[in-house]
């Protein structure tokens, strides 16, 4: 009879054994990374899940041990390659003992009898790779017959549960692609699941990005609705329409839309804001999709994280507030710490001159003061005549605000509203060196504008609401504005380039945001331009219709993107 001690040291020599087959047997693995590690992450806080509290809890009665996967370290679930378990690591017994699937081999089949109990019609990848039972985001399934998402596909993993309940056998993992048949556990090797793995995960190489803007082909959606890729409608999930018509907008900008379709160019960064904002470009740009449309509910979750919910959803709010955010958000998420540059501002980074005029503090004070005595100059450098201080400065700038006309007070002859009109150019003028805007904040000053440095993309903001102490008035205004040969030199007096470099300042529209209704109520609509055919479209979240150029000027015109011709 051995004794308990002995016991003990004959299974500590049988662990030792085994352990040193093992590393023999196997590279010696890297430290795992943590979970935060890996930008690709949802942004869900699963801090309070009660599964995975009862894990630790199992984890520390077992004595918080590693457990090995033919030779590869794990532990929480993340392998040494910095990505989580796709096998389930739940799969606990009541006495928190592993049941033992340590070195099980998956086995991988091409004849699964289940196949065909695969329904695309109820697929939809847009929303949060949420479990819809413990709400984790950790190893979610997504059920390829029902279409639900579910936690793990071990033995006790709700995946599996619902395989046994409801008879729903194929489960494809959302972050691996991989297909598995539940419960019997193997893997499915089919090509004919390939549709739906470039729909959950749109691909592009580089060549079919080259060729985007040379497609005129239609794509056919499950539901037999034909949709033009890039031309899709965003779901308007609750007052939402200031994102679509900001993302609309963005992508129209080639240089911005190429960029993120190819995930290497950001695969450095860290932000979920940019990982989403890339999964949003691919699935308007897919010519595969199971519908015509596109959910932005993902894309929003980043920005309501990021904005600390200053942009939410079911709160209304402006596209041009929102544009301004998101392009200075994700230039600070994209620059590398060797160079202060990015792709926003390649596209839309331009350069203006500002001429600062003040009055000198020293003489007012003094004037306030009753003492008139006055040496000719200020303490701020100005001259004492005009007691005027005058500041140049060089700012970078990514919009042009532009300050509209104020509508008349009064109506005309036959009772009706004047709605007054106003040339583009006119507006311009306040760009132009010359003209003077008053500023009240933070002090009482003149401020002159030049631009001394165009953008390859051109936004522009006229400010058509003006808030007081009582309320929000939005002025009318309509401006007049050319789609094609926008020709800024005629207007703007521009810096000549430098050495055999060609001065480019003629720009073509290819956004137009309008805003349609009452000051904080209304909705916004956004006119974009289709490259291939150089054809006009009017979208409204989900609604998407061909328009004449015509069309484009005749409404209130908020935000619009130029394009600089080559």
């Amino acid at each position: 009879m051995k004794t308990r001690r002995e016991e003990d040291n004959t299974e500590g020599e049988e662990l030792s054994k085994r352990q040193k087959l093992l590393e023999l047997s196997s590279p010696s693995p890297s430290p795992p990374r943590l979970a935060f590690d890996n930008a690709l992450l949802p942004l869900a806080s699963y801090d309070d899940d009660d599964e995975d509290e009862e894990d630790d809890e199992r984890r520390a009665a077992s004595g918080g041990r590693f457990e090995n996967f033919g030779g590869r370290i794990e532990q929480n679930g993340y392998k040494d390659d910095g990505e989580y378990d796709d096998e389930d690591e739940d799969d606990y017994n009541e006495k928190g003992m592993s049941q033992g699937k340590s070195n099980r081999m998956i086995e991988v089949r091409r004849d699964c009898p289940y196949l065909d109990t695969v329904n695309r019609q109820v697929l939809d990848f847009d929303f949060e790779k949420f479990c819809s039972v413990s709400l984790s985001n950790l190893n979610v399934y997504a059920c390829l017959v029902c279409g639900k998402y579910y936690q793990g596909r071990g033995l006790t993993s709700h995946a599996y549960t619902h395989s046994l309940e409801a008879g729903h056998h194929v489960y494809i993992n959302l972050r691996t692609e991989k297909v598995y048949c539940l419960p019997d556990g193997y893997e499915i090797n089919d090509p004919s699941l390939d549709d739906i793995r470039h729909v959950l995960n749109p691909r592009f190489s580089r060549e079919q990005v080259d060729q985007l803007d040379k497609n005129r082909q239609w794509s056919r959606a499950l539901d037999g609705s034909d949709y033009l890729p890039g031309m899709v409608g965003l779901n308007n999930i609750k007052e939402t329409d200031f994102v679509n018509v900001t993302i609309q907008s963005l992508m129209r900008v080639t240089p911005l839309r190429n960029f993120f379709l190819i995930p290497e160019n950001y695969q450095h960064s860290k932000s979920p804001l940019v990982h989403r904002f890339g999964e949003l470009t691919r699935k308007i740009w897919h010519a595969r999709n199971f519908k015509g449309q596109v959910s932005p509910h993902e894309f929003l979750q980043a920005v309501m994280k990021a904005s600390k919910k200053r942009f939410r959803i079911g709160a209304q709010s402006d596209p041009v507030e929102f544009m301004s955010w998101l392009l200075n958000t994700l230039h600070a998420d994209l620059r590398s710490s060797r160079k202060n540059s990015s792709i926003i501002h390649q596209c839309f980074q331009g350069e203006l001159e500002v001429v600062k005029e003040t009055h000198g503090r020293a003489i007012s004070e003094k004037r306030e003061n009753g003492d008139n005595q006055n040496n000719g100059t200020d303490a701020d450098g100005g001259t004492g005549r005009n007691n005027v201080v005058m500041e140049t400065s060089r700012m970078p700038f990514l919009m042009l605000g532009l300050d509209l006309p104020p509508p008349p007070l009064f109506k005309d002859v036959m009772e009706k509203n004047i709605i007054p009109q106003v040339p583009l150019f006119n507006i311009l003028k306040k760009f132009d060196g010359e003209s003077v805007t008053e500023v009240v904040r933070p002090r009482i000053a003149r401020m002159r504008y030049r631009v001394t440095r165009l953008p390859q993309y051109i936004i522009l903001h006229m400010r058509r609401f003006t808030k007081n102490n009582f309320f929000v008035e939005k002025n009318p205004t309509l401006v007049n504005f050319p789609v094609k040969n926008l020709e800024l030199k005629d207007y703007i007096p521009l810096p000549t380039p430098k050495g055999k470099e060609k001065l480019r300042s003629k720009y073509d529209l290819i956004a137009n945001i309008v805003h349609d209704g009452k000051p904080g109520e209304g909705c916004y609509r956004v006119f974009v331009q289709r490259k291939s055919e150089e054809l006009w479209y009017e979208m409204q979240d989900l609604h998407v219709s061909e328009t004449l150029p015509q069309m484009v000027a005749l409404s209130e015109t908020y935000m619009q993107i130029y394009e600089q011709q080559h």
